[in-house]
């Protein structure tokens, strides 16, 4: 009976946490602050019982996961033009912020040293989980957000090695050579694992072509780096991490496509269902660490004290860090290359974007049951927790709105796929004229033309004016197709009830329908206006569009002409930047600015849809 009431308990917190998730995406607030709330209020309902969480449950079963998804999806190379800041950030910051805290906790409870610098190591980092949900609910610009996730990927590790040696000096086990080596070995011992387990798995990933095999491997990998780390006295965290960057980098090269797939789909429900899973048990801890802390004997104002100062002491010491560490890496790095001085509103959101998360709950709980005050230092790490999550989670938005810090725009990113799509179509077809031989049916290299072309101008067409209020050759074939499946489907589902198909036949036609509509191009049309006009980013190595204006005067205005006088209807419109025709683009019938281009040899358009400036150069065949 017991067993069975563990496995309900589970799923009534899965299913709790899942709920509550779509409620705040509903909502538009950020999943961790209405989970955490959440799970405070539900902690002191009659009927919700106590929840003692084992701390090897969150750091074995739980962490690993959450670090790998986070870390297979984060890219290494953004990594690289700020690595001076991330460790910066991920050891200076956390380093300075538990001996700042310790200090406090020293001075007000009166606590051994070592146990002040535990409960500092406890509450420095800021959280993984916590950072990439808010960062992903509240439109941050993306060079802050990579420096957030570089930081919370990488800080878990210095917080648990100062947390593992501060535990050893209340001991009685301390010296400074010990701690830094351990460090050292922390450090560089869970980066060689990880190095090395990464390398394993790409070996089995490259004979393995079935995603199901390939996924159960996945499933393992953060474990395969986890455990050994920690059972050699490294840094697991750091292992994981390293493994996943490494994974991540290599899957275009060492996965099928089929098996990339499935391993994004499979660790994006996992991410989901532990992330929102662990910030409601977070808040389910709140009754009982409070309850266990305000018996303990303590003075109440004394607690109420050190928990106001405590809280004060993580959120101020990190922008007195964060300042001159980013312009001091800015100096170091950037600098040197040409890079302009970063304005203050970029620190001041990371220095507000401090959330912390499960690493600092798993800490509080990892500490002895001899420490002094223990139920009063667990109820720290709670209110920092739940105090960052609260105060800087919700005011967050605000503060960016405020700074006036731009996200990232759909319509940028559109114009920049629709770019890169361009050249990959462009080199797809070069190996196409270079493969086809003189056996190969026209028709096939017709339709693989026809393919590559409708993708490409797929993309294009999401630029410009909104298809709600248009019609695109991408969005009509989208529409007719997707009509078209919904009866092919009806038509087997049919065939499935009168029973005159074999089961398995049924499934087979059934998954290409389904293969097919996941692979028809939906379009997510931009929800924001970029600020200014649509530019496209600087271009080097083109003399043409270093050559061309910006802008000239348009021969006939808002109108393709060729257009007009064949009764032929436009999608969007193009301007040459050295005659100033105005013609249509390649998704329209008529295709006129690439037929000026061929008549004329004239190299560069330019889009004059409203609010869009971006130029294409026909000869380089590249956006500038």
């Amino acid at each position: 009976m017991i067993k069975v009431h563990i496995a309900v308990g589970l799923v009534a917190l899965v299913a709790a946490a899942v709920g509550l998730a779509a409620l705040a995406r509903r909502l538009g607030v950020a999943e961790p602050l209405l989970l955490t709330v959440a799970g405070i209020a539900a902690s002191y309902l009659p009927f919700v019982p106590r929840i003692d969480v084992d701390p090897e449950i969150i750091m074995l079963g739980l962490l690993p996961p959450l670090l790998y998804t986070a870390a297979i999806n984060t890219s290494l190379v953004e990594f690289r033009p700020k690595k001076v800041s991330i460790a910066l950030l991920s050891v200076g910051l956390v380093l300075v912020t538990t001996f700042a805290v310790a200090l406090v906790v020293w001075q007000l409870l009166g606590v051994p040293f070592a146990a002040a610098v535990a409960i500092g190591a406890v509450v420095s980092p800021p959280d993984a989980v916590a950072a990439t949900s808010i960062a992903r609910r509240v439109g941050m610009p993306r060079r802050i957000v990579t420096l957030l996730e570089g930081e919370a990927l990488f800080n878990d590790a210095t917080a648990l090695v100062a947390l593992r040696t501060a535990i050893a000096a209340s001991a009685g086990a301390f010296s400074i050579w010990h701690a830094g080596r351990d460090f050292l070995i922390a450090s560089v011992g869970g980066a060689a694992i990880g190095i090395v387990v990464a390398a394993l798995l790409a070996l089995l990933r490259l004979r393995i072509t079935d995603p199901v095999l390939d996924t159960s491997l996945s499933f393992l990998a953060p474990f395969a780096a986890y455990l050994p780390a920690e059972a050699a006295h490294t840094s697991g965290v750091i292992a994981v991490v390293v493994c996943g960057l490494i994974l991540g980098q290599g899957a275009p090269v060492w996965q099928s496509a089929a098996s990339r797939i499935a391993e994004r789909t499979n660790w994006r429900t996992i991410q989901f269902i532990l992330e929102n899973a662990v910030f409601l048990l977070m808040g389910l801890q709140v009754r009982r660490i409070l309850e266990d802390a305000w018996s303990s004997g303590l003075d109440h104002t004394v607690i109420l004290l050190t928990c106001a100062a405590v809280l004060a002491t993580v959120i101020v010491v990190r922008p007195i860090w964060v300042y001159p560490a980013i312009y001091f890496a800015w100096f170091v790095e950037s600098r040197p290359r040409g890079k302009p001085k970063p304005a203050w509103t970029g620190p001041a959101v990371v220095s507000w974007a401090g959330m912390r998360g499960v690493v600092t709950l798993a800490g509080a709980l990892l500490l002895p049951s001899d420490t002094p005050q223990l139920a009063t230092l667990k109820l720290l790490a709670l209110v920092v927790v739940g105090g960052t999550l609260l105060l800087q989670g919700f005011s967050l938005p605000w503060l960016i709105r405020w700074l006036r810090l731009r996200g990232p725009s759909r319509a940028e990113d559109a114009l920049q796929e629709a770019n890169l799509l361009q050249q990959a179509s462009a080199a797809g077809l070069a190996v196409l004229e270079a493969e086809t031989a003189p056996e190969t049916p026209p028709e096939v290299v017709t339709m693989l033309r026809e393919r590559v072309a409708r993708r490409a101008n797929a993309a294009w067409e999401q630029l410009g004016r909104a298809e709600s209020v248009r019609i695109t050759p991408s969005g009509e074939y989208r529409r007719l197709r997707l009509a078209m499946l919904r009866a092919e489907r009806e038509t087997v589902l049919q065939a499935r009830d009168s029973g005159a198909v074999d089961h398995e036949v049924l499934e087979h036609v059934m998954a290409m329908l389904d293969i097919e509509e996941s692979t028809i191009d939906r379009v997510a049309e931009a929800d924001d206006e970029p600020q200014g006009a649509l530019l496209a980013p600087a271009t080097a190595g083109c003399d043409h569009l270093r050559d061309a204006p910006h802008t000239t005067m348009p021969v006939v205005a808002e109108a393709c002409a060729e257009c007009l006088a064949e009764g032929l209807t436009w999608v969007h419109l193009r301007m040459c930047l050295t005659c100033g025709n105005v013609a249509c683009c390649d998704s329209s019938p008529g295709n006129h600015a690439t037929g000026h281009y061929r008549r004329t040899g004239h190299p560069v358009m330019r889009s004059v849809e409203p609010g869009e400036t971006w130029r294409w150069c026909y000869v380089d065949e590249i956006l500038g």
